[in-house]
């Protein structure tokens, strides 16, 4: 067996990047505390630090009160030594938003994309808005992910099919990285849900979950040992389609609306039920957060039929509703939807609220964006 010359070089480098993910989840930190934490010694955490100065990639940050002498000297991530940006991508507006390594968002703006026919010269304009917006030169992006209803190819990376965004098509990725010149990736706006429940909301410590979205549309993000599971052609998740007895069959799946759960729960079957039970509102999501029990137990015994189907296929354990219906609804329609299903279904997942502060998809755009960022510009440092 023959051993790699760059043995020393690449252990560097992982303790490099070791040491900054230490700094971004529980800096700030000292020398001696990021030596105890990563198990190096003071003298090579102070070289490893060193280093890290001389990049740009962390800098002093005050001092350990009651310390003395160089042990007491604090050190962080600098924030600006990177920034990302992610979009959602709606038939009626684009919001965009920049965050910089660390995870903070500077900026979120949102625009109006009828003001551009071309899909990339749409998201190039709200790009370079936000970063103006935020004072951050564009050239300094290192990631942008971008958040859309419908399906996405895996292995492309197009959206493949998406009825109420039919300028989105296969060539619009290319297009996005030629202009913008940066790593661009297109993803399903539910599975970014997923990604943020993991990271700041519900699901937090669970490698194992759905995110059921009850909304406008229906969709379904799926996380399994701490992955997203998108399936072969980028069509998992896609629930509105997903058969309910009682309900008829789409007989043209390119035809919105026409799926078999989207016409049990979609807007318009809800909006019914409601005005059945006599509740008033603007919005579905206004019947749901106001309506009674009577109201909310029907929906939830509705949601509770894709809850079931999903208990009993994949075994998630815990079921996140988000979607303007599942925040409306909050922890009342979640536990409702919780006894609904251990009703009907020898799993019984644990059913809760979306726990995400803002805008769902944006803050998952972003935390798939400062992924690759920080495997970018983390895994380069020696």
């Amino acid at each position: 067996m023959t051993k790699s010359p760059g043995t020393p070089r690449l252990l560097r480098r992982l303790n490099d990047r070791s040491a900054l993910e230490l700094l971004l989840a529980d800096g700030p930190l000292t020398r001696a505390e990021l030596g105890e934490l990563t198990g190096l010694s003071k003298v090579t955490a102070g070289q490893l630090l060193s280093r890290l100065e001389e990049r740009g990639l962390v800098e002093v940050a005050g001092e350990r009160a009651g310390g003395r002498g160089p042990h007491a000297t604090l050190y962080a991530v600098v924030p600006s030594s990177a920034y990302v940006a992610g979009l959602e991508v709606l038939p009626d507006s684009l919001k965009v938003g920049v965050a910089d390594i660390t995870g903070r968002i500077v900026v979120e703006i949102t625009l109006n994309p009828s003001d551009f026919r071309d899909p990339v010269k749409a998201v190039h304009a709200a790009v370079q808005r936000a970063c103006a917006t935020a004072g951050v030169d564009s050239s300094r992006l290192h990631a942008f992910v971008i958040g859309t209803r419908g399906v996405v190819d895996p292995r492309g990376g197009d959206v493949r099919w998406s009825y109420d965004l039919p300028s989105w098509h296969v060539g619009v990725l290319a297009g996005l990285r030629e202009t913008l010149g940066v790593p661009v990736t297109i993803e399903n706006d539910v599975n970014l849900v997923a990604l943020a429940e993991h990271r700041y909301g519900a699901a937090v410590g669970h490698d194992d979950f759905a995110v059921m979205w009850a909304g406008v549309g229906q969709g379904l993000g799926v996380m399994l040992g701490g992955r997203l599971h998108r399936g072969i052609s980028g069509g998992a998740g896609e629930i509105g389609w997903l058969p309910v007895p009682g309900e008829p069959l789409p007989a043209d799946v390119s035809q919105p609306q026409s799926g078999s759960y989207q016409r049990l729960v979609g807007q318009a079957a809800l909006r019914e039920l409601a005005e059945a039970h006599g509740v008033p509102g603007l919005s579905v999501a206004d019947q749901v957060r106001h309506g009674d029990d009577g109201f909310l137990g029907e929906v939830a015994a509705r949601l509770a039929v894709g809850a079931a189907a999903v208990a009993v296929v994949l075994d998630p354990g815990l079921i996140v509703l988000a979607g303007d219906v599942g925040r409306a609804g909050g922890a009342r329609l979640a536990a409702k939807v919780e006894e609904a299903v251990a009703r009907i279904c020898p799993s019984q997942p644990r059913v809760l609220t979306t726990g995400v502060a803002g805008n769902p998809v944006l803050r998952g755009a972003l935390v798939a964006a400062l992924e690759q960022a920080r495997e970018q510009v983390f895994s380069d440092t020696v």
